[in-house]
């Protein structure tokens, strides 16, 4: 299974440029959800592997949030790797280990993915995808209320392309990669047309509308990946680019218990 969705020396560099630094000075406290890209992630811990319960995430999906509060870059830990990330081992576009998380893994194996966390947020989603050798590449949404209102669409591309959109008639500016925006529904709702530039030439795939409540922070990730979770029945897929999205509620399910780092 092919995680392509961004270029991975890329994000690898990003990563290990923004760690150290934020390591060594910078705690957190808050909200977390950890959903998965691609398939369901089992077993894993915002803790060393053994002394927390084991978190699920789901693909695409939200579910119980948990409460972490320790260090900015997060160690996400794993019990004897899984499943998920062994697929990822021998794929060309799976992103490669960064250094610092190299280094880490040779004193505590079961360190499988870091994640650097927004300073001074309350909440945030932390998406993990299977990489090289066991490990996670991590990509974090700060979902703080000041960032996200509920009532509100945020809008991302996740994709290697250059993506553009057209929200209730009007048409944005186009975005790169890992570029977002905030949207303000209409009615109740955001009536949106997705076109892509390939090869110098854009190509529209799909007119569609998503509702947004008020009492919800929504958000629209826009991806290139082959994972299951976007085969129909019959295996097909609906178009060259992926969409999902992800709905919060203001009123949630408490969170799970505590989870500080060492």
């Amino acid at each position: 299974m092919k995680f392509n969705s961004i270029s991975c020396s890329a994000a690898a560099l990003l990563l290990l440029g923004t760690l150290s630094a934020a390591r060594a000075q910078d705690t957190v406290s808050m909200k977390l959800d950890v959903v998965s890209w691609g398939e369901d992630i089992t077993g894993l811990s915002l803790t060393a592997a053994g002394k927390a319960s084991p978190i699920t995430a789901r693909a695409f999906t939200y579910s119980t949030p948990v409460r972490y509060n320790g260090p900015a870059v997060m160690e996400i830990h794993q019990e004897g790797g899984g499943a998920a990330a062994d697929k990822a081992a021998g794929e060309k576009n799976a992103a490669a280990i960064p250094a610092e998380l190299k280094a880490l893994r040779a004193k505590d194996p079961t360190i499988v993915a870091l994640a650097k966390l927004p300073v001074g947020s309350r909440r945030a989603t932390v998406l993990i995808a299977p990489a090289q050798g066991g490990t996670y590449q991590t990509f974090v949404i700060d979902d703080d209320p000041s960032k996200l209102p509920f009532g509100k669409l945020r809008v991302h591309n996740y994709t290697p392309f250059k993506i553009a959109m057209k929200l209730n008639g009007k048409q944005g500016a186009p975005m790169k990669t890992r570029d977002s925006f905030v949207v303000e529904p209409k009615d109740g709702q955001v009536i949106y047309e997705l076109a892509y530039e390939q090869n110098g030439a854009w190509t529209t795939q799909e007119n569609n509308l998503i509702p947004v409540r008020p009492d919800e922070q929504v958000q629209l990730i826009i991806l290139k990946s082959d994972a299951g979770f976007f085969l129909s029945g019959d295996g097909s897929r609906s178009g060259f680019l992926q969409s999902v999205s992800l709905r919060r509620p203001e009123k949630e399910p408490e969170p799970a218990e505590p989870a500080a780092a060492r």
